[in-house]
């Protein structure tokens, strides 16, 4: 498989159980995204309402032919009345990390929200730590903005984040 086939795609109700999976195996969410045990049946049931393509959130698989690798996901933000923009992120299943997939699908996701909706502004965050994210965000176009401090507890500690953004103009 190569970079130029991997896409993002609507989620199906038969690639539940992979997105489940990063619920339920710290090996697969890795040490940066396990936040302990958490409900399984929550993206079905959201799935169900709305296919994980909802007004203010959505998900799309990352695939490579029938090949599922994993998910992006993005929220709406508002931070005024009249004003939002995207959080975005990624999960990864373990066998397609560290290939460039993770940039080229975050990449993707970019010009998908930018060419189908008004926003301006798209950021992700990610722990200090994760070293290897903020490399693919930056990959990506993304811009670092700063250093959030204590902002997310996992493992019995609080960890410090990194913002970044990518503007529309931005995107070349």
């Amino acid at each position: 498989m190569s970079i130029d086939d991997v896409a993002l795609r609507p989620v199906t109700e038969d690639d539940l159980p992979v997105m489940e999976r990063f619920l339920s195996e710290p090996e697969t969410a890795t040490p940066f995204q396990w936040f302990g045990w958490r409900d399984t049946g929550r993206w079905r049931r959201q799935w169900a309402q709305d296919g994980l393509l909802g007004d203010d959130a959505g998900h799309l698989m990352v695939v490579s032919g029938e090949e599922r690798l994993g998910f992006v996901a993005y929220r709406r933000m508002k931070p005024a009345p009249t004003t939002f923009y995207w959080n975005m992120g990624i999960a990864l299943l373990p066998e397609a990390r560290g290939r460039g997939i993770g940039t080229e699908a975050q990449r993707q996701l970019v010009r998908y929200l930018f060419a189908h909706t008004t926003v301006m502004r798209i950021e992700a965050d990610t722990e200090a730590e994760n070293i290897a994210e903020q490399r693919a965000l930056e990959k990506a176009g993304f811009i670092r903005e700063g250093i959030l401090r204590s902002i997310a507890f996992r493992d019995g500690q609080w960890r410090d984040g990194v913002r970044y953004s990518i503007l529309r103009g931005d995107v070349v």
